[in-house]
């Protein structure tokens, strides 16, 4: 899973990326309104971590701007405000959940559980599309028809749910370089090319009838038009 965090406090951030790649997530860091308000609008992440008291545009205001962009992410606001009028304005600006620092970490990763529940929108940790199904505990990939099975890499894993997750949209390379490699990567667009190659073998593999296609000079798209 994939998060943003948008915290200009230097401590806090450091050991916020340390503890959340310690439970194997993965995280991009930005320290301003108006970086952390870009990064969201690549719509890239699965959950953003919003502080409130930002320089350049404070986090209620990104709330609501990317909202009105129709970027649905689940967003938890961070701030060390309490009052119970803050909250409100933070969950009416769009924010998914509200912490209030300081917190326990056990709390954080709770809550960053929760919402990625509701990004998967299944309770059973698993995605469909077409004929297969993707376990998001195992990495395994089904089709659903025959029963067959295989395991992913985390590259291909990735990949595979981020077509799912936007079945029926095309996707650019460059939004699958950011996604699964992310902004500070020097992953280079070939690297897209080979691990779509790869997850096109395992959908083979399974002999499942939903197949990425590339759409001449856009990008790819999860397809099934056989189901």
């Amino acid at each position: 899973m994939k998060i943003l965090l948008v915290e200009d406090e230097k401590r806090m951030a450091q050991a916020l990326c340390e503890i959340l790649r310690q439970e194997k997530y993965e995280v991009d860091h930005f320290d301003n309104g108006p970086d952390g308000l870009d990064a969201i609008e690549s719509d890239v992440y699965d959950i953003v971590i919003l502080d409130v008291m930002l320089p350049g545009m404070n986090g209620f205001e990104i709330a609501k701007q990317v909202r009105a962009d129709g970027i649905k992410t689940p967003i938890l606001m961070l701030t060390a405000k309490a009052e119970l009028d803050d909250k409100v304005v933070g969950l009416d600006s769009g924010a998914d959940d509200y912490l209030t620092k300081p917190f326990m970490t056990k709390e954080l990763l709770a809550r960053l559980r929760a919402l990625g529940r509701r990004t998967l929108d299944t309770a059973d940790g698993t995605l469909s599309y077409g004929d297969i199904t993707l376990d998001t505990n195992t990495f395994t990939l089904t089709c659903n028809t025959n029963g067959q099975s295989v395991r992913l890499s985390e590259k291909e894993f990735r990949i595979l749910e981020y077509l799912i997750a936007n079945g029926g949209q095309i996707l650019t390379r460059e939004q699958l370089a950011v996604k699964i490699w992310g902004f500070e990567s020097d992953a280079e667009y070939n690297n897209v090319e080979v691990y779509l190659s790869f997850t096109r073998k395992k959908l083979a593999f399974v002999e499942a009838k939903t197949e990425i296609k590339a759409v001449r000079g856009v990008g790819y798209e999860l397809r099934c038009e056989d189901v």
